[in-house]
């Protein structure tokens, strides 16, 4: 198996491991089954998915990596959604549990997002940029300078 073909497994896996058990699997499995679904609040559902696939793919070409701790980008991401958001992942992942939310019309969902966005919130403050400060140096402090952590205007 060549390098770029273990990355993709590694992307597909990490793919599957991360952002789908927490944006898909885990509303399905505990929060779903009590009440119909509005189908109005798909879009909000489709939207972040699509966002979602956007990010894992500007991980796995512009990065040259996987959203995953255990294969991470080698070079710093900052195209695609990149450009507007520091986070654009976390975005993506909370818009869909919105999305289900929504949907669902269940504070459990409303709940458990807000429990993710403030995990996310930590993990970025007290771990990823911390790691991205030392392994692009430079690089990281121009482009934190330059686009939010998570949406909006710098």
């Amino acid at each position: 198996m060549s390098q770029r073909s273990g990355l993709l497994w590694r992307a597909i896996l990490a793919f599957l491991a991360l952002p789908t058990v927490v944006a898909f699997v885990v509303p399905w499995m505990c929060f779903a089954h009590d009440k119909g679904f509005a189908p109005s609040a798909g879009l909000i559902v489709v939207v972040g998915a699509g966002l979602l696939l956007w990010c894992v793919r500007e991980f796995y070409v512009a990065g040259r990596g996987t959203l995953a701790p255990w294969a991470p980008p080698t070079r710093l991401v900052t195209s695609g959604p990149y450009r507007f958001s520091r986070n654009p992942m976390y975005v993506a992942v909370f818009t869909i549990l919105v999305g289900w939310a929504v949907g669902f019309r269940s504070i459990g969902l409303t709940i458990y997002a807000a429990c993710i966005a403030i995990a996310f919130h930590l993990r970025v403050v007290f771990y990823e940029e911390p790691w991205q400060a030392r392994t692009f140096g430079d690089d990281w402090h121009a482009y934190r300078e330059r686009v939010p952590r998570w949406m909006g205007r710098r």
